[in-house]
Order: structure tokens, then sequence, then C-alpha cells
């Protein structure tokens, strides 16, 4: 008889080493998640305390401002509950696991993934998703070899993800009844009407940074008479910066295609006249001590 060969001894053996960090990692991880879901079986959360601790936090002004995005798309403005209303929502209503995780690396490209998981109930949302390694602006692309910016940008594309996940394991009407407190802080801290409000801001702006109202409509996406909170929160902190030298006007507007506008006299007229009348309802006051506040 002839014998048969045997070349896997020719062959090099593959040798599967398992590192032991990794195997550390793993079993903390998992210890960690058995602690974290007996803890919370332990003492699960009291919706009542939890939802009033939701609409206390929603009464600070400066996460009623942050509480909402806006942006338009299609001639119609989209808006929804932010991710920092949604972080705010889930500390509060105890129990939650949430956050950003970066599975791997590769040349060019990050792979993450974004959860939350409610302890208490085991119900779980999370997104994975590939983030390339470069920045779109103004119709061109640059590629990102800075740690720093892989990092933020990762980060920034996480938190709408996590965003999603935290709004599909709490409640639906806990959110909406977040946004509605919200709007409510936002309504009750200013004495004057929103109309008001909004041509104040659109004389300061044409005022000091010659950024006409054309060019406010453009930057917010709408009509003035639209504008919203949260739209002048985002003016508030954009003339704040071009107040502080921190950015340019450029940076914001598109100041070619308005630089007449912002030489036409009849502009210069209405400032004129907003700064008399102002002067007018200075004098008022002075004179008056008790005369209560007059309307713009």
């Amino acid at each position: 008889m002839e014998s048969v060969m045997d070349f896997g001894s020719y062959m090099p053996q593959v040798k599967q080493e398992k590192s032991v960090v990794t195997e550390m990692m793993v079993g903390r991880q998992a210890q960690e998640v058995q602690m974290a879901m007996f803890v919370a079986k332990q003492f699960p959360r009291d919706e009542f305390t939890a939802f009033n601790k939701i609409m206390k936090a929603c009464e600070r002004k400066i996460l009623a401002e942050q509480a909402c995005y806006e942006f338009p798309r299609g001639g119609q403005k989209v808006t929804g509950p932010s991710i920092r209303l949604a972080e705010v929502v889930a500390q509060n209503w105890g129990n939650i696991d949430f956050g950003v995780i970066e599975l791997e690396q590769k040349a060019g490209v990050s792979k993450a993934m974004s959860y939350a998981w409610d302890l208490e109930t085991n119900v779980r949302q999370s997104k994975i998703f590939d983030v390339r390694h470069e920045r779109k602006a103004k119709g061109s692309i640059s590629k990102l070899d800075d740690p720093r910016d892989i990092y933020e940008l990762v980060a920034n594309n996480g938190a709408r993800r996590l965003r999603a996940c935290i709004l599909g394991v709490i409640p639906g009407d806990v959110i909406d009844a977040a946004v509605e407190k919200c709007k409510q802080t936002m309504a009750s801290g200013n004495k004057e009407p929103i109309g008001d409000r909004i041509r104040t801001m659109i004389v300061m702006f044409e005022k000091d940074h010659q950024v006409n109202q054309s060019m406010l409509e453009k930057f917010i996406g709408c009509k003035a008479d639209a504008f919203s909170e949260q739209d002048l929160v985002r003016l508030r902190n954009v003339y704040k910066t071009l107040r502080d030298g921190m950015g340019k006007r450029e940076d914001y507007f598109e100041i070619k295609a308005s630089q007449k506008a912002s030489t036409d006299p009849t502009h210069s007229s209405v400032i004129d006249g907003f700064d008399e009348y102002l002067k007018k309802q200075e004098e008022a006051k002075n004179a008056d001590p008790n005369q209560s506040e007059l309307p713009l």
C-alpha cells in the first residue's frame, strides 16, 4: 500500500492568542452590567418623583434655551428635543445607561455605537454607524488627521444618534412635557412680546454690524415674523460673538449679496427713528419713575 503523505505538518500553525487586557476589560464590563442591573432592580425609580425632578430642571433658563433644535428644510422648519434636553431627562429619569463608544478606527474611518439602556425594564436602543475622517465645508471636502479633530467628529455624530436612542427608551409623554415646560420657561423670562424683541434684534444687528433683515432671515431660514424663541437665542449668540470680536460677519452671513442694502438710506433712517424713539421713551421714564415700562 502506498502511504498517504500528510501535508498538514507543512502548513504554518495559526496561533489564536487572546489578549489578557482584552479579557480583563470584557470581564469587568460584564460585571459592571450585572451589578448595574441588580442595583436597578433593588432601587426602582419613583416615576412621580422622577417626573417632578425633570420639570424642576426644565425651569432653568439656560437649559430651556438649549432644549430644542430648529433648522429649515424644504421650506419648512424642523424642530425637536435636543441632545442636551435628552441627557437631562435621562439623568433625572434614573436607571438609564447611555453613551457613545468608538468600536474601531481604521485608516480614514471610525466605527462607533450610540446606545441607551433602561436597566430597570431591560429596554435597549443602539445604533452602529461609520464616521469618515473628513469634513465638508463650502462645497469642498478636507481630510482629518489630527486625533482631536477625529474625536470631536465622532462625538458630534454620535450625539445625534444618542439623542434618538434616549428618546426611544423614555416614554414620549415625558419628553413632550419637558419640551412644553422649557417653552413656558422661555416665555416667562421675557416681559416684552416676541414680536418687539425680534424688531429690536434686527435694529441692533443693522446698527452695530451692518447686517440687515434679509441677511438674518436667510441665516435663520424663514421670515422674521416666523422667528421663534430658539431663533432669537441663536441670533443673540451670534451678536455676542461679533460684539466680542470672536467672529466675523462673513462667518455667518453672505455679505456680498447685501452690500447695497446696508448702504440704503432707508435703513439708516429706520435706525435713526428707532434711536429717537428709545430716547423719548427713556426721557418719559425719568420724568415719571412710577410709570410702567412701555412696549417697543
